[in-house]
């Protein structure tokens, strides 16, 4: 039996044993827990053959620190990491393939929350450097509420050359940047394409915004120069996924 990985939480506990049981190897209840969700919770667990243990609430503290475990840990088997070879096969048998691309996310809950919009918004695979990253762990797990279960993750050695490989496969590169000229709206972003956003304060490093096709911003007229990289994510993501509806296009 390979690694283990802890997720905490009943949304993300729950989408886990819904989706993908045969992952969960054993699922720790707090004692003082008896109410309605964590007894719906249980009841999904038995039904699916996991062992179900009950713990003082003490127990899930020193498993996941001081996280908001809300009574419920699962250990889990991990969705491997996909390698780069994988994420260009996996490129080259689907149709019109949207990618994430996060060019050295370094908070969990950023990197979680991004899992979650990616799953929402139908994206193959989230593309992360090996160095300067968020790590997938327990805290990004329960941020992503099952979404880091269902959405690969392609951990790659150097971004740079794994986007140069993308565009060679038939996709377009592009960056987000809050100095860029062309709003998201008037860029297609239809086909196959990989959406890059930058690092927390830093944005694009200056390898990967050479890579992009197209540099492209946000609306934003408040007074703040930025938006947090999640919530950034999520309506470029919302964008393309706006376009790539019948009724949606891109402004020429």
């Amino acid at each position: 039996m390979g690694r283990s990985e802890r997720v905490y939480g009943l949304h993300a506990v729950r989408a886990l044993l819904m989706h993908h049981a045969a992952r969960v190897r054993r699922v720790l209840l707090a004692r003082s827990r008896e109410d309605q969700r964590t007894g719906a919770l249980e009841q999904l667990a038995r039904a699916a053959h996991v062992t179900v243990e009950r713990v003082a609430a003490d127990v899930l503290v020193r498993l996941v620190g001081e996280g908001v475990h809300q009574g419920v840990v699962a250990e889990i088997e991990p969705l491997p990491a996909w390698r780069e070879e994988q994420l260009l096969e996996a490129v080259a048998a689907a149709r019109d393939p949207l990618l994430l691309a996060l060019d050295g996310v370094q908070d969990p809950h950023n990197l979680g929350a991004c899992l979650r919009t990616a799953d929402a918004c139908g994206v193959l695979a989230v593309v992360v450097p090996r160095d300067r990253s968020a790590p997938l762990n327990a805290t990004a797990r329960k941020v992503a509420a099952g979404a880091a279960e269902t959405t690969p993750v392609a951990t790659v050695t150097n971004l740079a050359r794994t986007l140069k490989l993308l565009k060679d496969a038939g996709l377009w590169i592009v960056g987000a940047d809050a100095s860029a000229e062309k709003p998201a709206a008037e860029v297609e972003l239809t086909g196959p394409r990989v959406l890059v956003m930058g690092a927390e304060g830093l944005g694009l490093r200056e390898l990967t915004r050479r890579h992009c096709d197209w540099l492209v911003r946000l609306p934003n007229l408040g007074a703040v120069e930025s938006l947090n990289v999640s919530v950034a994510t999520g309506m470029m993501l919302y964008e393309a996924l706006r376009q790539r509806r019948p009724e949606g296009h891109a402004r020429q």
